[in-house]
């Protein structure tokens, strides 16, 4: 059961209603169910009102089964929770697509597309399945090659209905390029343009964005040019600051150089979407999940105010980490608390066009590094029974197959002492290969395959956890696993 109590706070921007879900002894699935029945009854599907300049409007959906959500759902009684829910569970966020599955990116987006379309709402979806995305970084993986990427998006594309639906087409795709030659990424521009034209095909109202990177990575210039590279003209604009933290003032001045620039090259009409999900705060580097000094930005809305901007939206789920402290994907309560705490309530906010929480806590200057990855949620499904050895379990999960290749995650826990490194072997099955790892060493000899850790995800602390990802060819199956630790 779930106890509502509402609390109409400003007419014209929507309501803030506050829920407790009771404690029982529910399975997760009934729980994440009762989760989106309560905030259906309490009506925390708002966030904006009819767009004042941009070319989309409309209120953006929100997800009820987000991890967030489920997390809001399942603790009622921890100290944070109302914060929680009240500034990040509240708002719409991008559903993430993001596990390389072609027998089901059917089903699973008609499934998200209706239910946002019964509601009269907007869904964002972040497509994140590009060959070698993020360039064998944290959030590595993708489709195996771009002729089945081709395959995925003509089936995620038969799903997105008839309604305006935004999508944010392959993060870091355009603004990280340091790991393809000159015919991979011939490649990739023609991937990401057919791709563009393949879901405007299919839903002519679908608003596609490609990969603008953000204000301290490349020059607007050069940005402009590979966005024309890669088929801008068929696209509605790009987007910026995904995954990253610049401040949504350099981020408008950063998009209105790109749109210049592009309009130079007689590709006029391009507008940005800005992800203020994280830029409320300290900027320095993006990787750091235990960085405190960061803070959630702007509300999401599509009442911009600003005839280049189309939207403020939250891209990258705020309290989902990007794979340095944690998994890639995982939601952390202590992360989204960090980045919540002291945000203004999304109810007194006036006017999300005008009053920004990022106020509160004025951006510092640029990231130390050049070229920050971005996180995509990660998969969760049922994992193998682990085998341990020397402080350390390792647990395989297939996160996605196709014919004759699949994509797996590999759980590592430490056991009840710290390690200072890890390695998990185990052998091949018949007719199995493996092509691309990530967050992790690879070496095989034989049919034994080992996989080691690397600098940043090997010192875990007593009964922590790292994730290594594998794509390979062949059957998927749960093979024994032995992790040694150091």
């Amino acid at each position: 059961m779930c106890v509502v109590s509402m609390r109409i706070v400003t007419p014209t921007k929507g309501t803030l209603v506050s829920f407790q879900l009771l404690r029982g002894h529910r399975r997760p699935a009934i729980i994440a169910a009762t989760a989106a029945a309560c905030m259906a009854a309490a009506g925390i599907w708002f966030t904006s009102g009819s767009a004042s300049a941009g070319s989309l409007s409309g209120t953006m959906y929100v997800d009820p089964s987000s991890q967030v959500v489920k997390w809001v759902a399942a603790n009622p009684n921890d100290s944070r929770m109302p914060v929680i829910r009240d500034k990040i569970a509240s708002q719409p966020q991008a559903r993430w697509m993001a596990n390389f599955n072609i027998n089901t990116v059917t089903s699973e987006v008609s499934t998200y597309i209706n239910a946002a379309n019964s509601a009269g709402k907007v869904p964002v979806l972040s497509v994140y399945e590009i060959t070698n995305r993020d360039c064998g970084g944290a959030s590595a993986g993708g489709a195996p090659d771009l002729t089945q990427y081709q395959t995925w998006i003509s089936a995620f594309s038969k799903a997105l209905g008839s309604q305006t639906v935004i999508i944010i087409l392959e993060t870091d795709s355009l603004a990280l390029q340091t790991c393809l030659n000159g015919t991979e990424l011939a490649a990739r521009n023609q991937a990401l343009t057919k791709a563009t034209q393949t879901i405007k095909a299919a839903n002519s109202q679908a608003k596609v964005y490609l990969d603008g990177g953000h204000s301290a990575w490349n020059s607007a210039s050069t940005q402009a040019s590979r966005l024309r590279d890669a088929g801008i003209q068929y696209a509605d604009g790009f987007y910026t600051n995904v995954s990253n933290f610049q401040p949504t003032s350099s981020e408008a001045n950063y998009g209105r150089s790109i749109i210049s620039a592009l309009s130079g090259m007689g590709l006029s009409g391009k507008t940005q979407i800005i992800d203020t999900s994280r830029n409320g705060g300290a900027s320095g580097d993006w990787c750091a999940d235990d960085n405190t000094d960061r803070r959630i930005g702007q509300y999401p809305t599509l009442n911009t105010g600003d005839a280049n901007i189309d939207g403020y939206l939250w891209v990258k789920p705020p309290g989902e980490a990007d794979g340095c402290s944690f998994t890639a994907g995982s939601f952390q309560a202590s992360l989204a608390y960090s980045l919540a705490s002291s945000a203004p309530n999304p109810a007194v906010t006036t006017d999300p066009a005008t009053q920004d929480p990022t106020s509160q806590a004025p951006a510092s200057s640029a990231p130390a590094s050049s070229a920050p990855a971005s996180s995509a949620p990660a998969s969760s499904p049922a994992t193998s029974d682990p085998t341990s050895s020397a402080g350390c379990t390792a647990s395989f999960a297939t996160a996605s197959s196709w014919q004759n290749g699949f994509q797996a995650l590999v759980t590592v826990k430490a056991g009840n002492a710290a390690i200072n490194g890890w390695t998990v072997t185990w052998t091949l099955g018949s007719g199995q290969s493996i092509s691309q790892v990530w967050n992790g060493t690879l070496s095989t000899s034989g049919s034994t395959a080992a996989v080691t850790n690397v600098s940043w995800n090997g010192n875990l602390a007593a009964n922590g956890t790292a994730q290594f990802g594998l794509i390979a060819s062949g059957s998927a199956s749960a093979p024994a696993m032995t992790c040694t630790a150091s």
